[in-house]
């Protein structure tokens, strides 16, 4: 009888294991400005009653995401500040068992003059702009388990070796500052990383991070422009196969690009080839205020953190959480396989 074959079916639903039946996970990305001038400062922040910590903690326990990215975390050898927020978020009751980082080039010397001013050892002249090794870097917390060992790490690529990259060149048409150290410079100036996370189905959903250079802040040659537009494009080409195997599905390309698709100052081809990567679903989330997910005092609003599911994937919800601890808003988004 139908009613009988409906019964039956309820309650096999309702006995199934968690990850049989599809489930809702909701990932997130928020740049926490969580960086300080100098090494060991953010701990010290963290152990103690700090203003902005604790909102940004409590904005970090409001938004209850099961993956979350962070950017403006200052990187540690031993993670010993990441693991300090791990317990201050738990104290809020969320709990984040596993998390994921690795060294940026935030602040690791280089002992090259990258900036050609004639002096080395300044913050300009680290992989990655920074006053000491570590400064600003990110990472991943979950409430699930992480294969790190199968992380895919394009932190230390060599600019050159991007496909139709953009390299600075100076007045005279020669790689920027010259070309003996053109060809040592690293593309991230902090971390691109792509690392599987381990769902309740026993499935992976791969999170690919990353936190690009403001494109500003340097000269007519443009170099924090182009390095802004080709850490953006190295997804591009990492989604297409172009940079070793194409990223298996699902999964969530979330960070902060430093760059609005229309407003500011960045190369807007490169965000909008993101945006537009037909691997990619271009997820806009918004709140009462907008889809701005910052708000800079110099600019205004923009849009410059995303979080941008793969094609086939069903997104359920999304928004963004305003934190009275960063100028940038937690963004998040629900979704499903």
């Amino acid at each position: 009888m139908i009613w009988r074959a409906a019964f039956t079916w309820l309650l096999v639903t309702l006995f199934l294991p968690l990850g049989v039946t599809a489930e809702t996970i909701r990932v997130a990305t928020f740049n926490a400005e969580l960086s300080r001038k100098g090494p060991g400062l953010l701990l010290k922040d963290l152990r103690r009653d700090n203003e902005q910590v604790s909102a940004v903690i409590a904005t970090i326990a409001a938004a209850d995401a099961d993956i979350l990215a962070l950017q403006g975390l200052d990187w540690d050898h031993e993670n010993t500040a990441l693991r300090t927020l791990q317990s201050g978020i738990a104290t809020r009751g969320v709990e984040y068992p596993y998390f994921f980082t690795l060294k940026p080039n935030a602040g690791v010397a280089s002992g090259l003059d990258l900036d050609g001013d004639g002096r080395m050892g300044e913050p300009e002249d680290a992989w990655g702009w920074g006053r000491f090794t570590g400064q600003g870097g990110i990472a991943l917390l979950s409430k699930f388990p992480i294969a790190a060992a199968q992380a895919q790490d394009f932190t230390q690529m060599r600019w050159q070796d991007l496909p139709d990259h953009r390299m600075p060149l100076t007045k005279e048409g020669q790689l920027y500052p010259d070309a003996v150290t053109a060809a040592q410079l690293r593309l991230s100036s902090s971390n691109h990383w792509a690392v599987p996370v381990i769902l309740p189905d026993g499935k992976p959903l791969w999170i690919l991070s990353f936190h690009a250079t403001p494109p500003v802040f340097d000269g007519p040659e443009d170099r924090n422009g182009r390095r802004n537009a080709d850490e953006i494009l190295l997804w591009v080409h990492v989604l297409n196969g172009l940079l070793g195997d194409r990223m298996p599905e699902p999964f969530v390309l979330m960070g902060d690009a430093n760059n609005d698709p229309d407003r500011g100052e960045g190369h807007k081809d490169a965000i909008h080839r993101l945006l537009n990567d037909p691997h990619l679903q271009m997820v806009e989330p918004s709140d009462s205020q907008g889809a701005h997910t910052v708000n800079w005092e110099r600019t205004g609003p923009m849009r410059v953190d995303y979080v941008l599911p793969s094609k086939g994937m069903d997104v359920i919800d999304s928004g963004i959480l305003r934190s009275k601890g960063s100028r940038h808003g937690l963004v998040w988004v629900d979704i499903r396989r």
